[in-house]
């Protein structure tokens, strides 16, 4: 891709920016949240299966400095402006171009302190998208069980698996850790009195925890967006823009 072909655009007000395919997929919200909702200490390792352009690994990185971060990445464009944005924003993200399914061997013998997905979330039939980039990002081709399991097997005992995907898609997520490891569900609704759409799942390897539910996270104020701007409620704009951290296992224990 050339420049003309791409936008640069800022997250977490500008603590990273991001070169991105001006009609394929665009990262926006999900994996800011996805980064907030990790929780990473200095001097860890992070996995992020399928990282696109790069941004969930580059807001934690901006959040959290002195990781050693792997991303993995199919598509060779997405992996390049990955590789590129790592390098304009002073990360150490190294970018591994593999099929989720065909990771390579070396790879394959690491253990990470954390792994984290912003997994396709259409199903595989249905209408295709116009950009194939776009449509490889979004149409679940590897099954989701895959992911989890490609996620448990790469994560240390003891390790934690931070995933973002559809509110709906939230039984087969739960039926992939069963007996695997203990699990937190975070919803998020758009606003207050809607229905959540989306969830962030956050899961220990062995953990033998009790299920936790958490109250919604809610991203907007009021019930309908009524001017310009952003309408972020106090909680959405810490993360979204001042690159706070979600805790959720201090919220379960709240």
């Amino acid at each position: 891709m050339t420049d003309p072909d791409l936008t640069r655009d800022a997250f977490l007000d500008g603590r990273v920016q991001a070169w991105q395919p001006r009609a394929g997929y665009r990262a926006a919200t999900d994996p800011v949240l996805l980064a907030a909702a990790v929780p990473v200490r200095a001097g860890q390792t992070v996995l992020e299966l399928g990282c696109g352009v790069g941004v969930a690994s580059l807001c934690l990185a901006a959040r959290v400095p002195g990781l050693e971060m792997t991303g993995v990445e199919v598509q060779a464009e997405y992996a390049a402006l990955a590789r590129r944005n790592a390098a304009e924003n002073g990360a150490a993200l190294q970018v591994v171009e593999a099929d989720l399914e065909a990771l390579p061997t070396d790879l394959r013998a690491r253990r990470f302190d954390h792994v984290i997905a912003n997994p396709p979330y259409y199903a595989p039939q249905g209408p295709a998208a116009q950009n194939a980039g776009r449509d490889k990002a979004l149409r679940e081709d590897t099954p989701l069980a895959v992911w989890i399991d490609t996620a448990l097997r790469r994560a240390r005992d003891g390790g934690y698996i931070t995933l973002i995907h559809l509110a709906e898609r939230l039984p087969d997520l739960l039926a992939g850790f069963a007996g695997r490891a203990s699990c937190h569900v975070l919803p998020l609704a758009a606003r207050a009195q809607r229905p959540a759409r989306r969830v962030i799942v956050q899961a220990r390897k062995g953990g033998r925890a009790p299920f936790v539910l958490l109250p919604p996270l809610v991203i907007h104020q009021g019930a309908a967006h009524l001017g310009d701007g952003d309408d972020f409620t106090d909680t959405a704009r810490a993360l979204l823009r001042d690159c706070a951290a979600l805790g959720l296992g201090e919220m379960a224990q709240a």
